[in-house]
């Protein structure tokens, strides 16, 4: 019976395919196109008049092209859910000026053919380049003097302008905010410019602006269509392709017999449908209900990292369940991102249960949630918070962590736990930072590429009942690449030392660093930054921001550095550490000295985080002799002890 099904199935294909091969848009045209395994999805095609105007893409066995502008460029990756295409411009005319003589064409066109010959110019599409490209190209800058490599000017005026200032070739990108000294020089521009284009420049596009975006999601999700344009059209009309749409050309040939075969089509379609239902439930009764539709947040995260490395994924209902479905008196936190719920397992786990808020859109939390779940898969430190599984519904995003009752150390130096137990000893507070340090000096050293957390805060800082640290909240985080590309491009690091990202500040006021904040460029020193600020709030006991103290002391920094400055750091002491004698005294000077170098204004001035770890270790081992010199009492650092 299934052979005869199958048989049948394809004699009816083969009559009607030539009729249907005359349909727009239709996805039998298409074909495969690097970098996409599939047919390329919208709002790219290779058809005349299908997808977005702007997304035509010109497929080969090894590279699709784009044409922007007149310009074309060989599309590397896609990225769907950042809105962003990474291309590596190709000069047609370069290539196939190579059989031509050269000696009456500019050689630097051959040598470096991804150079185009004039600039790279978006305007007047819906793209733009990203503030990273343009951040890379206004830092590239000649050497000066007889070592600086440029072609005849007089044949190659594009390319000796080039070599002279390299951001002419990105359209629309301004200099860098300020000068950056230690970024170094190039000799070789040309050749090095030629390498960056090959890796790629990342361009952007918004899909919020775009008028044909927004026809295309009604098109599909009310008509179940397929979008198009109008190539005769100057404006590029948009087009909706319906069923009504695309098969008149079909009814119209041979109708009687048409409609023989379609009468018989329907009926074999209804016994398959009654066949693969009746399976399916038996399927569902022996082995349970496992038919899923994969989500495209899962697929996405698959994409980006081994499956074997992704935590689990748990289901709406699973996690609405654990919750008593998301009961306020189960609320535990509320951040900027989403509220906190306490849950209980079917297997009986404690979790702690992350909803991430909407925000009225689904970009911000849905980079956070990406974000947060690929750096954390890739990470284990007994300082930092694990994650137990996720869960990407239409209903919610959800993050499964531990959950750990002692609340955070925002609440043992500010909140209601101060009151219940207590101000923390000093001890107990050096003994905190230490192992904060040791999880920070984790992610900058440990990890491959480096992971720069940005919001280091007391508030993300959890103490447990045995007051070992748990550093969560990695929505922020961000994996440091720049100088792993560096190194492909040109072999060594050359004038650069230490890894960069370039990327619009964020993270908490009062903890944010303030180069960062000036220069966007993020480092690992924007976390010693927020570092120094917890260090500081130990010391003191007092918020990194408190709108109540006077206006040039509302930030904390503002308000210590300027004592330790005049010599009064015992005017900001807390209370409860000052009474405890003159060594307590002398190991809180020697924390806020290392406090007064993390959150220095300039990030070279800064230690890093081995050195603040060292610093720590040092002061930690001068308090313990104290210690056992007055008392039988030996007190280890919770991060010394042994991960149960």
């Amino acid at each position: 019976m299934p052979f005869s099904l199958l048989s049948i199935f394809i004699v009816i294909f083969l009559y009607i395919t030539p009729s249907i091969s005359h349909l727009p848009c239709s996805s039998s045209l298409t074909r495969s196109c690097p970098p996409f395994n599939t047919t390329p999805p919208y709002p790219f095609s290779t058809s005349p008049g299908c997808g977005h105007p702007s997304f035509k893409l010109h497929c080969s066995s090894t590279f699709s092209l784009l044409k922007i502008n007149n310009l074309s460029f060989s599309l590397l990756h896609y990225d769907p859910i950042f809105s962003s295409l990474l291309l590596s411009p190709i000069s047609l005319s370069s290539i196939s000026n190579k059989s031509k003589s050269k000696s009456k064409s500019c050689p630097s066109i051959s040598h470096f053919p991804s150079i185009p010959s004039h600039p790279i110019n978006l305007s007047n599409t819906p793209f733009k380049i990203s503030d990273s490209s343009c951040s890379r190209f206004s830092l590239l800058k000649p050497c000066s003097g007889p070592t600086l490599s440029l072609p005849n000017c007089s044949i190659c005026s594009w390319h000796c302008s080039l070599v002279k200032n390299p951001l002419r070739l990105l359209h629309g990108c301004g200099p860098a905010p300020r000068p950056v000294s230690d970024q170094g020089c190039q000799s070789d521009v040309l050749g090095y410019l030629d390498k960056i284009l090959k890796v790629g420049i990342q361009v952007e596009y918004q899909q919020d602006d775009d008028v044909l975006f927004q026809k295309c999601n009604d098109c599909r999700s009310s008509n179940n269509g397929v979008c198009g344009f109008n190539e005769s059209d100057p404006n590029k009309s948009f087009l909706c392709f319906r069923e009504s749409v695309l098969f008149p050309p079909l009814l119209m040939h041979h109708k009687k017999k048409i409609t023989a075969l379609y009468s018989v089509f329907v009926i074999l379609c209804l016994l398959c449908v009654f066949g693969v239902t009746y399976f399916a439930f038996r399927n569902w009764k022996i082995g349970g209900n496992n038919m899923s539709v994969e989500d495209p947040m899962t697929v996405f995260l698959q994409n980006h990292r081994s499956t074997s490395l992704l935590p689990p994924v748990f289901t709406y209902e699973e996690l609405e369940s654990s919750t008593n479905r998301f009961d306020s008196k189960r609320k535990i936190g509320d951040g900027g991102f989403g509220s906190v719920y306490l849950g209980k397992l079917f297997d009986g786990r404690t979790v702690a249960v992350k909803y991430l808020h909407r925000h009225g859109g689904k970009a911000v939390p849905t980079k956070s949630f990406c974000n947060e779940i690929l750096i954390l898969s890739s990470i284990d430190h007994p300082n930092l918070v694990k994650l137990h599984g996720y869960c990407s519904d239409p209903r919610g995003l959800l993050l499964v962590y531990d959950y750990i009752p002692n609340g955070t150390l925002a609440d043992h130096l500010h909140g209601p736990n101060r009151n219940i137990s207590g101000s923390l000893s000093w001890v107990t507070r050096v003994d905190i930072a230490l192992q904060i340090a040791i999880a920070i000096e984790y992610l900058h050293f440990a990890v491959q590429p480096p992971v720069v957390h940005r919001d280091i805060t007391t508030s993300n800082i959890f103490v447990d009942q045995h007051l070992r640290v748990r550093v969560g909240d990695f929505g922020l985080s961000r994996l440091l690449v720049c100088a792993e590309q560096q190194r492909n491009l040109s072999g060594e690091l050359t004038g650069s030392s230490t890894g960069c990202v370039w990327t619009g500040p964020q993270g908490t006021p009062g903890y944010l660093d303030p180069d960062y904040h000036k220069s966007f460029r993020l480092t690992e020193k924007s976390d010693v930054y927020s570092f120094g600020v917890v260090l500081l709030e130990l010391i003191t006991g007092l918020k990194a921001v408190d709108q109540r103290r006077e206006k040039r002391e509302v930030g904390l920094v503002d308000m210590v550095v300027a004592r330790i400055q005049i010599g009064l750091l015992e005017q900001v002491v807390d209370s409860t550490l000052a009474a405890q004698g003159p060594a307590v005294a002398e190991s809180v000077a020697a924390v806020a000295e290392l406090a007064f170098q993390c959150v220095a204004a300039d990030k070279d001035d800064r230690p890093d985080a081995r050195e603040v770890v060292a610093e720590l270790r040092r002061i930690w081992s001068r308090i313990r002799g104290v210690k056992g010199s007055n008392s039988n009492v030996v007190v280890v650092p919770a991060s010394a002890e042994p991960d149960p």
